[in-house]
């Protein structure tokens, strides 16, 4: 695990949602959230608790067949699912301009599919099944205003942490 990352535990969906609502508290325009995982590990759940606490008023559900759904609240937010996508030149295709416009925050899902096309500086969270009901989290920063945001991130999302054993 990198040393920058920070190990969360969700024991339900509720968790899940409530751990997206921290990190939006913590976005801005132009923010990218890359989501990766297991199926059904609950990236569109987090995603759920992010739009939600960012203002919007409408229902949140995968984007997979539409790829990318919009959502209008406090902050604008563009949802891409990239599970259908080949790489990272279908999400060029999708209009990239449109897609990262610097005035919205992007939740992409199975980021890992699409990393190369994502913007310089994006935050990953990582959604790992543990059992039926709790899912290892794992944040990591790629770069831009992440590193420097951990220490907040760290603080939002501090109710979820697994610590770590101490080194030595």
């Amino acid at each position: 695990m990198h040393s920058h990352s920070l190990e969360l535990l969700s024991s339900s969906e509720h968790d899940t949602r409530a751990i997206g609502a921290a990190v939006a508290g913590l976005l801005e325009p132009g923010d990218v959230v890359g989501l990766t995982g297991d199926l059904g590990a609950g990236k569109t759940r987090l995603v759920q608790g992010a739009v939600a606490a960012l203002g919007a008023a409408e229902p949140v559900v995968s984007p997979t067949f539409m790829l990318v759904r919009e959502y209008d609240g406090d902050l604008s937010v563009n949802h891409v699912d990239a599970y259908r996508l080949s790489g990272p030149t279908e999400l060029e295709d999708l209009g990239y301009d449109t897609v990262f416009d610097p005035d919205v925050v992007v939740f992409v899902e199975w980021a890992d599919r699409v990393s190369r096309a994502l913007p310089d500086g994006w935050v990953e969270l990582r959604l790992e099944v543990a059992d039926d009901e709790r899912r290892r989290v794992t944040v990591e920063p790629h770069g831009g205003p992440w590193p420097a945001r951990m220490v907040l991130l760290k603080e939002s999302l501090a109710p979820f942490a697994v610590e770590r054993p101490a080194a030595g």
